[in-house]
């Protein structure tokens, strides 16, 4: 290449650069000038109308912050003193209500007790209210009425042989946190339909053993349980009253009552919390000869007064992942 070529060629790509430069530059300028006045109209709060603030922080209110303990007894004192020492000492606890259905009130020494217990296991300076609801008759959907003055929508559901370690209770809470709606226990059954009666619809019962070996479940039983408080009204005065009547007469299946309240209010199944449960009491009603053949039957029963099967399965556990190995 000629010398005069060549510094004809460096001309133009000088002047090429420096289109390139001034193209750049109208570009980046206007968009600069806009994020700048974009960050002073955040700043300022003049952004389309919008008035910049900082957001209000959100009250923690008492009724979802804390639960209510509800334990079931029944002529067991010496279990109902473990339970309630237990239970007293978890936190977060705002209430513990004991159902009563003996013909005789608690005594004053066993209130005395109680309370003082209460008082004494508690581990914060708040100190749950504890008392007792009496009924005037024994009856299973004593268990599920409403209770006046409760300052919690959770209600923890328990029977009085049963102990839940507080660190698996508090899980248990924060789960339902997450489903308010929703039954979220440690006690599942399930439910399947039985192939060798198709006509009409019969379904099977199953215990622990059958959701352990199918891996799904369609109950959480209220042994151990939580659900919201509204469930309570709903259970006592939206529940076709034959189910009330029914759980009465056969002394039996309120807790597949309460799960069957829930389905059909949600439409969604219940969650199912993984943790150990301590059981202190001798024997329940789950041991006695016939047990599973009464299930079955209320079960199908409930079926026929709801007039259609409400029980949604699923195979969904939760799990607190600071204490699994395993992912």
């Amino acid at each position: 290449m000629r010398g005069g070529n060549r510094h004809s060629v460096i001309k133009r790509i000088r002047l090429v650069l420096t289109n390139v430069g001034s193209l750049r530059l109208k570009i980046l300028l206007p968009l600069c000038t806009l994020f700048v006045l974009l960050l002073i109209a955040a700043r300022t709060g003049s952004l389309m109308g919008w008035r910049y603030h900082d957001s209000p922080p959100i009250k923690s209110t008492n009724s979802r912050q804390h639960y209510t303990v509800l334990i079931n007894t029944w002529k067991r004192n010496s279990l109902l003193k473990q339970a309630v020492a237990h239970y007293a000492s978890c936190s977060s606890i705002d209430a513990i209500h004991v159902v009563w259905s003996e013909d005789d009130p608690p005594s004053e020494t066993l209130q005395s007790h109680l309370r003082k217990v209460v008082y004494s296991k508690s581990q914060s300076n708040f100190k749950p209210e504890f008392r007792f609801d009496l009924n005037e008759e024994d009856n299973l959907n004593n268990r599920f009425k409403p209770i006046q003055g409760l300052r919690t929508d959770a209600l923890f559901s328990i029977d009085d042989d049963v102990i839940v370690p507080c660190p698996t209770l508090e899980f248990a809470f924060s789960v339902w946190q997450s489903a308010p709606d929703s039954m979220v226990g440690f006690v599942p059954r399930m439910h399947w339909v039985d192939a060798k009666k198709s006509d009409p619809i019969h379904y099977n019962y199953g215990g622990w053993w059958s959701v352990w070996w199918m891996g799904t479940y369609s109950m959480v039983l209220s042994k151990a349980a939580f659900f919201h408080k509204k469930y309570l009204e709903m259970y006592t005065y939206q529940m076709p009253a034959s189910i009330q009547e029914y759980v009465s007469r056969e002394r039996n299946c309120e807790d597949i009552a309460m799960s069957f309240l829930v389905a059909n209010a949600t439409g969604a199944p219940p969650i199912w919390v993984k943790g150990k449960l301590f059981e202190i009491g001798s024997s329940g009603i789950s041991s006695l000869k016939g047990h599973s053949h009464r299930r079955n039957r209320c079960l199908n029963d409930f079926v026929t007064l709801y007039g259609y099967m409400p029980l949604v399965p699923s195979n969904v556990k939760a799990v607190d992942a600071q204490y699994e190995w395993f992912w």
